[in-house]
Formats: structure tokens, sequence, C-alpha cells
């Protein structure tokens, strides 16, 4: 007669070495790169940016060991994108070391929380504004999005070990009231996000030299999408309702903002179009005007007194508001049975 439960045992132990075998190259990959303290960078010690599509030979792999913990950053998507990625591989492979590294990252991520719940740019780097409390290219969505991910066991977090699932959902409030305190009151009326905050006074600060101390849209679209995946309490519907009214308020109606290319140079064109509205990317706090920088740190307050070069090397406009006006701002009041 055959041992069933052995038979049993002996399959269980073949998978889970099978499994443990599996390997995905961009996966692979994410690991060498980790940095020691959990996070990744998004450039090398050479300057030069992570490129996943490229081969780790021994050349690169020397600059990649040179790595160091102060390139740790969630700028740009990094570590967000490795941890995610990580995530997604282990639930193709049951790669263990991926969750691992996943999880590795997650920490980091939860080690560079402040006690106010904003996140730096940078950790433990802290240099010019690299300590700011950082919405600037949705730095601190993206690693609330995860912590988020992780509480709740989505998007293929589920795995994830328990006392981080605690501890990010710690995280998550703390991160939340953050959002909320950081929320700028403009004439007296809560508006939108800035870019990045002082990161013991949560007051707004500029941070590169053609980055104004400024409303930023862009990131504060970003902020409410993360707002609106929550349970409404009576200070996030607040928050969600006067943002979306600044931003009705605040479209340049009839406009478009086009990007085209002549070789690899950026052409950037705002025009007149009947029935299309754009938002500056950044808006004077005072004054609610659209507000440019330049390199040489001054600021404008019209467009095409900005030099060429940061003209057509930035993207002063966005739409993002349509999109967060005429469908998600919609489908949070009816998923939440909420008057407009």
């Amino acid at each position: 007669m055959i041992n069933l439960k052995l038979t049993v045992a002996s399959f269980c132990l073949i998978t889970s070495a099978f499994s443990a075998q599996v390997k995905d190259t961009l996966a692979e990959k994410m690991m060498v790169y980790q940095l020691p303290n959990g996070g990744w960078g998004k450039h090398n010690s050479d300057k030069k940016n992570v490129d996943y599509t490229k081969k780790i030979d021994a050349k690169l792999l020397k600059v990649i060991k040179a790595n160091d913990n102060d390139l740790a950053t969630i700028d740009n998507n990094a570590t967000s994108k490795e941890i995610n990625g990580l995530i997604k591989a282990y639930g193709t492979t049951k790669n263990p070391a991926y969750l691992k590294s996943a999880e590795k990252g997650i920490e980091y991520l939860l080690s560079m929380q402040y006690k106010n719940g904003g996140f730096p740019q940078y950790y433990p780097n802290s240099a010019i504004y690299r300590k700011q409390v950082t919405y600037n290219d949705n730095a601190m969505i993206n690693a609330l999005t995860i912590l988020y991910n992780v509480s709740e066991g989505k998007e293929g977090f589920d795995a994830v070990d328990q006392k981080l699932k605690e501890k990010s959902k710690i995280a998550v409030q703390k991160g939340l009231d953050c959002i909320l305190k950081t929320q700028v009151m403009q004439n007296g009326k809560l508006s939108i996000w800035a870019d990045q905050y002082n990161e013991v006074t949560l007051v707004p600060e500029k941070a590169r030299a053609f980055e104004p101390m400024s409303l930023a849209t862009g990131e504060s679209v970003g902020i409410l999408k993360f707002l609106m995946m929550q349970p409404v309490t009576p200070e996030i519907e607040k928050s969600i309702r006067f943002a979306v009214q600044w931003f009705d308020e605040s479209r340049i109606k009839d406009h478009t903002y086009q990007v085209s290319r002549e070789g690899e140079k950026a052409i950037r064109t705002l025009s007149k179009k009947e029935g299309s509205s754009v938002w500056a990317r950044f808006y004077d706090i005072p004054t609610n005007k659209p507000v440019f920088g330049d390199r040489d740190g001054s600021v404008k307050f019209n467009y095409e007194e900005v030099s060429e070069e940061r003209r057509m090397g930035y993207s002063w406009y966005n739409e993002a508001g349509t999109k967060l006006i005429d469908n998600d701002y919609p489908k949070w009041l009816k998923r939440n049975k909420l008057s407009q």
C-alpha cells in the first residue's frame, strides 16, 4: 500500500525546492542593487542612473558594490518600484528570496518615516533639501501606497510578515495625519498641497532653484487619489472637497499644453483649445497665480520670461485636474454615498 501522507509530503518538498530555484531576471538584478539599509538609489556611485536593462558585468558590479546608504531614496519611484517589482516576482515564482528582499525594503520605508508622519526624499542622507517632507514626484505617496497595500494585504502584499502589516497600518495613519496637517490654508480656505515642507515645522519650502515654494498640482492629484482610497472620515471628506473645489476654481480654461519633439529636443507649447483646461504645475501660495522658477533661483509670474532651457526642459503645465474633477471625484462621491 502506498503511504499517501509520505507521497504528499515528498511532493510538497519537491515543489518547495523547485519554487525556491525559479528566478526572475529583473528581481535578481533588483536584489543586487539593494543597499545595506534596505532601500534603493535612483543612481549609482558613478552618478549614472540605475538601468535595469543593462547586463551586470564585472565592471558594473564593482560600481554597484561601491553604492552606499546615502544613495537610498524614494525619489523618481526608487525603492517603491523595486518593492512592487519584487512582490510581483514573488507572486509568480514563490521564490522566498524576493519576498525577503521586499520585506527589507518595507522595513526601510518604515525606518525613514518621521514621527510627524512625513517622509524625506532621501534617508539617511539629509543634505540640502533631501530631508524635507517630500510630495514632489509622488515620493511620499508612493511610499504610503506600499505601506497601505501591506497593511491591507492588497496587490500581492498579503504574503508579507504580520508584524510588518501591523507596523504599516500605524505608519499609514501617521501619514494621513501629516497629509491633513500639510494641506495649505490659502486666504483662510483649504487649498491643495506644496511640493515639499520643512521636516520639523511642516511649513512649505522651496527645493531646487527652479522649484519655488508653491502649491503643486500634479502631486496634489496623487495625494487626493490616495485619500480617496481611505475610509471616509469628516476630516478626509473636508480635505477632498476643498481641494477639488480649488482645482475647479483654478483651472486655466480653453488652453492645452502640448509636448512635441525636434530630434532629441522637447518643444513645450501652451496654446488655445476651446473646451480644454490646464493647470500650472506651481501656484503662488499668497496670490494663487501660476508661478515659474528658473535655474538662477529667480521666480517669475510670466511663462514667457522663463529661460528657454527651463521652459523646454520642465513640464510647467498639466491636465491632471480634468480626470480628477470629471471622473475620480464623482466616483468617490457615489462609492461613499455622498452628495455633490
